[in-house]
């Protein structure tokens, strides 16, 4: 039967929260007029509530499928491509050539050097509401269109712990712990004391059989970040996130080669083209795809990739409302390397009404949400949000 993508529409979800992320404001940042703080520790953007790009692909049969992408800040600019650019060019074809239609759309701006940043998220949202509507199709999770599935729930890891003193954090993850969580990962960013107190903290609180890991958010030159990722060894790094500036390769491939704790990247990268140089340069053990930024399919060609270059894969997970998360569940329950999955639960936790369907993390495991596709939608009072620009 003959298939085709009708239309394709783009909103954002904006959603209040109580704390910012990563915790509360540390003196001297402030909030401007649109909602923006800079944190000192890795000069970087955030808004103080949570918002969401969202697609909505509709086949003439009347198939729905779901995507989600970054709209962390500027989400405009996602929304214009998908609008004025992308979208359009997906309108007629078969959804089910979905990875065809994926590096189409990668062509058009390839000359022009688009190979990343707000068109590769626009792209993204668009191959994840392809691939939920293939799924739907054929009355399958996703997880069998993409070679089955390996693993039945996902190891989940706490990210974050998101309180303004270090006692505080470290009573945090014990609460965490309580629930059956055995791994974590603090942000260097907001670790007041300097991360040898963080982990020195957390590892006397959490015993010796927890991982504690470290994000160091890319802030560091490759000696200071040998340093700091030495300095912690002593208490059991489980792995050191981003030691240094994504764009410093020689800088990483030296921190690779001079620590023990394994070295995880890969967040911010959007195709397989941006690993391929890192692994030659040996200059990471562990892979960190974010679905949102990459869609399902760039996201499987990283993992395939990292499984065969014998890396681990720990996934990234920014979560919005929970569709691009589902899509990553799917997709590392697809893939052997996938070792631990993130848990961001100050996003989760809040957000989970604004999704229908089972996904669920608790007692440290995540749970594959069911049904066909993604098996997840937007509830009733998502759809009350979505704003059409």
């Amino acid at each position: 039967m003959s298939e085709r993508v009708a239309r394709v529409e783009v909103f954002s979800i904006t959603i209040p929260r109580d704390t910012p992320y990563l915790g509360a404001l540390r003196e001297g940042e402030t909030v401007n007029e649109r909602g923006y703080v800079v944190r000192k520790g890795n000069r970087t953007v955030y808004p103080v509530f949570d918002r969401t790009v969202v697609v909505r692909v509709e086949t003439a049969s009347g198939a729905v499928g779901w995507g989600e992408t970054y709209g962390i800040v500027a989400p405009g600019a996602v929304i214009a491509i998908i609008d004025d650019l992308l979208g359009p060019f997906v309108v007629g074809r078969d959804p089910r050539d979905v990875s065809v239609i994926h590096d189409d759309l990668y062509d058009l701006m390839r000359v022009r050097g688009y190979t990343g940043g707000f068109y590769l998220d626009a792209l993204a949202a668009i191959d994840i509401a392809l691939w939920d509507i293939c799924g739907r199709l054929a009355d399958l999770p996703l997880v069998k269109l993409l070679g089955g599935q390996r693993h039945e729930r996902l190891p989940a890891y706490i990210s974050g712990l998101p309180k303004s003193s270090r006692s505080e954090r470290a009573a945090f993850a014990v609460e965490w712990q309580s629930k059956g969580f055995d791994s974590f990962k603090f942000a260097a960013p907001v670790a007041d004391d300097g991360v040898v107190a963080e982990i020195e903290t957390l590892r006397a609180r959490l015993g010796p059989g927890a991982r504690i890991a470290c994000d160091m958010h890319w802030a560091h030159g490759g000696e200071e970040a040998v340093a700091m990722i030495r300095a912690m060894e002593p208490h059991g790094l489980w792995f050191a996130e981003a030691p240094v500036k994504p764009e410093d390769l020689d800088g990483l491939a030296h921190v690779a080669a001079h620590v023990s704790t394994p070295i995880a990247v890969g967040e911010e990268w959007r195709t397989v083209y941006d690993m391929v140089p890192r692994v030659s340069r040996r200059a990471c053990a562990i892979v960190q795809p974010e679905m949102g930024h990459k869609g399902v399919t760039e996201f499987m060609r990283i993992g395939l990739y990292a499984q065969a270059h014998h890396l681990k894969v720990i996934p990234h997970a920014t979560i919005g409302i929970g569709l691009f998360l589902a899509a990553s569940l799917h997709a590392s329950s697809a893939l052997s390397a996938v070792e631990c999955h993130e848990y961001q639960h100050s996003i989760f936790e809040p957000n989970r009404r604004l999704l229908v369907g089972d996904m669920d993390c608790s007692q440290g495991l995540y749970t594959l949400p069911t049904g066909a596709g993604l098996g997840v939608a937007p509830s009733r009072e998502a759809l009350e949000l979505l704003r059409k620009h």
